[in-house]
């Protein structure tokens, strides 16, 4: 047989998730996400077709460059209407896929491939042995895979394949997929139906669905995914479990994308192995390092553990008098023969620890920094509360030199309106990797501390919580989808701009025209600011209603734990609003570099956005705008309903150039979102006037229900409530 048939044989396992051709009459729902393969028309059909005539490919293929192979071959049978020929030499119009081993031929190019390291890849038009050619070379495999994606992408949006010089190579070197799944298939804040796994049938049957999920994250740069919720149960450690974790490895290997593992701290004690979960103890470190062998050898290239330990009433070293370093490092040992890694989660609060909240995990963590093993990764959340419309960026980032930290965002919505509303958090991710932590100088961004650059890590990753079900949608709607998309793209490149990315995932997913892209573009650059202000105006936070943060609730005050209640961020009474964070206050003012500290400490000085997060001011305190603070404070819940409103607007217009069914879809969820940005505007404003006993503003509209109707709303089966622990 020779060596095209070959590798047609065995690309078949790849590729049975999709059609090849699909028409383009047939009925959207939004499954292909960004990889949808549809027909080229006239010019841009003709000149797709002379640069891609045949493919060819690294002789003796892995199974990673079969994926990119089988990529190709489905997305220009779709794009050009008939499958590719696979060649065995070069010729004029080919498609070549190449890395120095492959293609010795290549090095005469001086294509400089050292700088795109392990994953990066070039895109050119050039000649290789005397023949024009679209060459996609890599230093690896999965490079080749990665190139591929960027290559279909670049034929789909109307770049010239005849001038093509493109090169790409990620700045962070751990881009992960954080899934809060249970062992029931429920999602806790997954607002997407049902987990994907199906740990039931899992290992012995495998849905093609995987295949889809590693297509969809290879073509966005993610190359690890952690399978169960950071809530863990013991039950993750047993042979069953550890099989259907295998058998899910078994899939994504080809698109370069490592397994990882929640583990419960005390599952060795759980689990009847041993009388404690001390990580001084030689017992329970004898355990863990026999787990870990265990695990690698079913899957060898396990990418190791993620931790939640002495947070939300999970167990930890803390039980035993232990440090977080103590108890990460005693996993950190357990992997580290096999090249495993830990992330060790930043999040944590006590229900016996008195101070702000929003000191507590630096207050652990910093006096720590120089302690963890090499192969631990301490995972900072973005903001020091947890994952709210808005936040100021965590304290840690620029004060743990000494430890690589990983950026944790949430891509699920637990606090932005679910999957119902439109909210495109690429502004929000821009706005945390771009902050200036001052440490150790001016200039030194978040995002600097995340890609390793400021302090010279090697180690480097983010993470993202997220928003992957069972729905035909992947996540829950066509826009949330978004999300997904610009967490993959930010992690490949942490200095990206979000509006950019938005723009290619607006061209992939609805439309390549450049009229109705822009406008796309422009609803989803607004739709996130909307939602803060008919939410969270003016750095207000966690105002959301109790346990499932699903609708209004800033009056909820009677929960067990003081920081469990909003009424403990607002601090709302007669005199004034918001949560004293400066010296005068919780201080939490001074874990922040001493220039950013200054600038926050003055509300004169403190941008709008987070005033109420760092002071308690007075309700007539006069505002930039000139109106006083209760006066603005109305005006932005008011231009958060106005926000929500628009959106819908735009997205009518639009009705002629988007396919009925995603276009419906989508306008019945922006009817949702403005109905309930009423309702979050109208009960917020009730009730925050029944504090402080003032007037509304002339020109704004009073409540239609009383605020006690407000408060007897209840949706206690909304989706992702968090499970008992």
């Amino acid at each position: 047989m020779n060596k095209p048939q070959t590798i047609l044989r065995a690309l078949a396992p790849l590729m049975v998730a999709l059609p090849l051709n699909p028409a383009w009459g047939f009925e959207e729902d939004g499954y292909e996400l960004w990889l949808r393969y549809r027909a080229l028309e006239g010019a841009q059909r003709t000149r797709v077709l002379a640069h891609a005539k045949v493919i060819v490919a690294p002789a003796g293929p892995s199974l990673t460059a079969l994926a990119a192979v089988a990529e190709l071959h489905r997305g220009l049978s779709g794009l050009v209407g008939r499958p590719p020929e696979l060649a065995r030499e070069i010729r004029k119009g080919a498609i070549v896929l190449a890395t120095p081993a492959s293609l010795p031929a290549i090095a005469k190019l001086d294509l400089d491939l050292a700088s795109l390291g392990q994953e990066g890849y070039l895109l050119r038009a050039t000649k290789v042995r005397g023949h024009a050619v679209t060459l996609v070379a890599a230093n690896s495999d999965v490079g080749l895979l990665y190139g591929t994606f960027a290559l279909l992408a670049a034929m789909r949006t109307g770049v010239d394949l005849a001038k093509i010089d493109v090169r790409s190579a990620p700045k962070v070197a751990l881009r992960m997929l954080n899934h809060w799944d249970n062992l029931d298939r429920t999602i806790e804040r997954g607002y997407a139906g049902e987990s994907i796994w199906e740990w039931h049938h899992l290992p012995d049957v495998k849905d093609a669905r995987y295949v889809d999920y590693a297509r969809a994250n290879a073509s966005i740069g993610i190359n690890g995914t952690v399978l169960n919720n950071v809530n863990s149960k013991a039950e993750m450690m047993t042979a069953p479990w550890i099989a259907k974790a295998a058998a899910l490895a078994d899939v994504f290997r080809p698109y370069g994308i490592r397994v990882y593992l929640s583990v419960r701290w005390s599952a060795p004690m759980e689990l009847k192995q041993t009388a404690t979960a001390d990580p001084l103890d030689p017992a329970v470190r004898k355990w863990w390092k026999d787990k870990a062998a265990e695990i690698y050898k079913v899957i060898p290239d396990f990418g190791g553990f993620l931790v939640k330990a002495n947070s939300e009433g999970q167990p930890g070293p803390q039980d035993y008098k232990r440090s977080h370093a103590e108890g990460a490092n005693l996993l950190a040992e357990a992997v580290a023969p096999h090249g495993g890694l830990v992330f060790w989660r930043a999040f944590v609060y006590s229900q016996f620890d008195e101070e702000d909240r929003a000191k507590q995990a630096y207050t652990e963590f910093v006096p720590l920094d120089g302690t963890f093993a090499k192969n631990v990764i301490v995972q900072v959340k973005n903001g020091p509360i947890d994952f709210q419309p808005r936040e100021p960026f965590h304290p840690l980032f620029g004060a743990m030199p000494k430890t690589p930290l990983a950026m944790e965002f949430q891509i699920t919505k637990e606090y932005l309106g679910f999957a119902t509303h439109l909210a495109y958090l690429g502004p929000m991710y821009e706005e945390v990797l771009q902050a200036d932590t001052g440490r150790p100088r001016k200039g030194s961004t978040v995002a600097k501390v995340i890609d390793g650059s400021l302090d010279g890590n090697k180690l480097t990753a983010m993470a993202g919580v997220a928003n992957i079900g069972s729905s035909r949608t992947w996540s829950g709607s066509h826009f949330d989808a978004a999300n997904w998309y610009m967490f993959g793209r930010l992690a490949w490149d942490p200095h990206a701009s979000s509006r950019d990315i938005a723009r290619d995932w607006a061209a992939l997913t609805f439309s390549t025209d450049r009229k109705s892209t822009e406008a796309i573009v422009e609803m989803m650059m607004r739709s996130r600011e909307a939602v803060v202000d008919y939410m969270n105006p003016l750095g207000l936070h966690h105002l959301m209603d109790t346990g499932h943060h699903y609708g209004p609730g800033p009056w909820v005050s009677e929960l067990r734990r003081p920081e469990w209640n909003p009424t403990y961020y607002h601090q709302a009474d007669r005199k004034g609003i918001g949560f004293d964070r400066t010296p005068k206050g919780s201080n939490a003012l001074e874990q922040y570099a001493p220039d950013v500290a200054r600038q926050w400490a003055d509300p004169k000085t403190t941008s709008d956005q987070f005033l109420l997060w760092f002071h308690h001011l007075p309700w007539d305190f006069r505002m930039p705008s000139g109106r006083s603070l209760w006066d603005e404070l109305i005006a932005r819940y008011d231009r958060g309903v106005a926000g929500a409103g628009d959106l819908r607007k735009r997205w009518d217009r639009l009705k002629n150039v988007i396919d009925p069914r995603r276009h419906r879809e989508v306008r019945e969820f922006l009817l949702i979102q403005e109905q309930e940005a009423k309702w979050w505007r109208d009960a917020s404003v009730a009730y925050f006037r029944s504090v402080s006993g003032l007037p509304l503003p002339k020109g704004h509209a009073a409540p239609p229900l009383t605020l006690e109707q407000y408060k007897s709303r209840r949706t206690p089966w909304a989706p992702g409530r968090a499970q008992p622990y």
